[in-house]
């Protein structure tokens, strides 16, 4: 079974399923539920949200006048400000121009810029990445930084998200340190009348993130196209790439998104690893994995049953794999299918041989070719070229895939409960923190089951690693003697 059409396909004829397989696998109800979807059902239950991320590609299916307007004009104003910054017209505070981008955001907030930025190298500013609360991580990001002639941007939908939230303190106190105002540096993109927009409200400009916007499905917002728009991509060619794209995963036949879902539908209950033979595509796996484990992977399905559903995803690049894990998924566990990604277009310039008739191009070929030879089970997509308007392809397919499947498999893709408890037991485990601070603070010293009941826990093993955080980090002032812990000030 497979699919082509305008530079790309895809070759189901590896996997063990037969054609008569997959054609017995409907998807009738998954195609009406999406109808729905873009139309303006309330795709997203749980949380009362429309579903509207392929209404940034194409505004006039918007469902009401209000959003088709405000998606012209935010990518509008994206272009605009993009341009202006990569002509000069809006400055730092300092410098004669803006000459990088630092971008702050988590999650679907960086994987999806940060794909689009290592994949599509335009010919503005370079845009780095800071994307995790981990201290050590912000320095080096900082380090990297000329901050005079930086333009930040921050991405954080409800404008509460900790790790974003932190990245900005940390960033906003390096342009202090240098006598900068971070304001005349910084642009938010963030929901309307967030904790974010307030605080922004004298930044350089403000973009929105909607409500029916995921982060994981943002990338063709304001989200991923003014970075793109900054670094000089071509952010028409990514929106038109996912235009075509859904145009053609919208019908019941011949839908390459459908092709896939049945795959994995068929593939249940294996790991898909994901080899793109392309080191502009590095980071596609790592997009796809939130994309798909984040939307897929629910301990209940939609009418509360109990199903611990998922698909895993891994994967890097070939041929790198081939010197990594590639001996294990030959000889080992038979608990995968591979999806080979294949790019017809070796280089830009022209090659050299590196054999007699032979190219660096050719070996690759060779060692994707050969190493589907061997392989257990597959598929392979083919493209042409990587490009913006071939990524945006790549990226709709995939969302349409992801929402295709869910429907049939019964499962809300869009929302993501165990993300929010974990967020809620990281609060809980620094509120405990702090009492515990308090308690060495009041009586100088004790032991962890000491100080646990003592700041009212049972739990006395996470009041042992907090103590142990906390004498590892000097500023805290607590000292570890063995099995007591002091406060070093008092």
């Amino acid at each position: 079974m497979s699919y082509h059409h305008d530079g790309f396909s895809l070759d189901l004829s590896r996997l063990r399923a037969s054609p008569e397989d997959l054609a017995a696998l409907s998807f009738a109800d998954a195609f009406r539920e999406m109808r729905e979807l873009e139309a303006g059902a309330i795709a997203n239950p749980d949380e009362g949200r429309m579903v509207g991320h392929y209404w940034l590609r194409a505004p006039e299916l918007a469902p009401t006048l209000e959003i088709r307007d405000a998606i012209i004009e935010c990518r509008a104003r994206v272009a605009s400000f993009a341009a202006d910054v990569n002509r000069g017209a809006v400055k730092p505070e300092r410098a004669p121009r803006f000459q990088r981008v630092l971008h702050i955001g988590i999650g679907g907030s960086a994987l999806g810029p940060q794909l689009v930025c290592d994949a599509l190298h335009g010919e503005g500013l370079p845009v780095s990445f800071l994307d995790n609360t981990d201290p050590d991580g912000i320095d080096r990001a900082l380090a990297k930084q000329e901050l005079a002639d930086t333009l930040t941007i921050v991405v954080s939908k409800s404008g509460g998200t900790k790790e974003t939230r932190n990245g900005m303190l940390e960033t906003a106190s390096a342009y202090a340190a240098r006598g900068l105002s971070f304001d005349r540096h910084a642009v938010a993109i963030t929901g309307e009348g967030s904790e974010l927009d307030r605080h922004a409200a004298n930044f350089l400009a403000r973009f929105p993130m909607w409500d029916w916007v995921g982060g994981r499905t943002s990338v063709l917002s304001a989200v991923g196209l003014l970075p793109a728009a900054l670094a000089g991509i071509d952010i028409d060619g990514l929106l038109e790439g996912a235009r075509a794209m859904d145009q053609v995963t919208r019908r019941e036949a011949d839908n390459p998104a459908a092709m896939l879902a049945a795959a994995w539908q068929l593939c249940r209950g294996k790991n898909m690893v994901v080899l793109p033979y392309k080191d502009a595509l590095q980071l596609l796996t790592r997009y796809l994995q939130q994309l798909i484990m984040e939307s897929l992977g629910k301990r209940c399905d939609r009418d509360g049953n109990v199903v611990h559903h998922g698909l895993t995803v891994y994967g890097n690049k070939g041929s790198t794999d081939q010197h990594a894990y590639l001996q294990q998924l030959i000889d080992g566990p038979d608990d995968f299918f591979i999806t080979f990604i294949e790019v017809l277009r070796d280089r830009a310039g022209a090659p050299i041989e590196v054999e007699e008739g032979i190219t660096s191009g050719d070996y690759l070929f060779g060692f994707l070719h050969g190493t589907r030879e061997v392989a257990r089970e597959s598929l392979l997509l083919t493209i042409d070229r990587v490009d913006a308007r071939s990524l945006g392809g790549l990226i709709a397919l995939y969302e349409r895939a992801v929402g295709l499947y869910a429907a049939r498999a019964n499962i809300n893709a869009y929302h993501q409960p165990a993300v929010e408890s974990g967020k809620r037991a990281a609060a809980d485990i620094l509120a405990l923190s702090r009492r515990t601070l308090a308690w060495l603070a009041q009586h100088g010293s004790g032991t962890a089951p000491e100080i646990a009941k003592g700041v009212g826990s049972d739990d006395v093993e996470i009041v042992y690693r907090i103590l142990v955080h906390l004498a590892a980090n000097p500023h805290h002032d607590v000292e570890r003697r063995d099995d007591v812990f002091v406060r070093s000030s008092t």
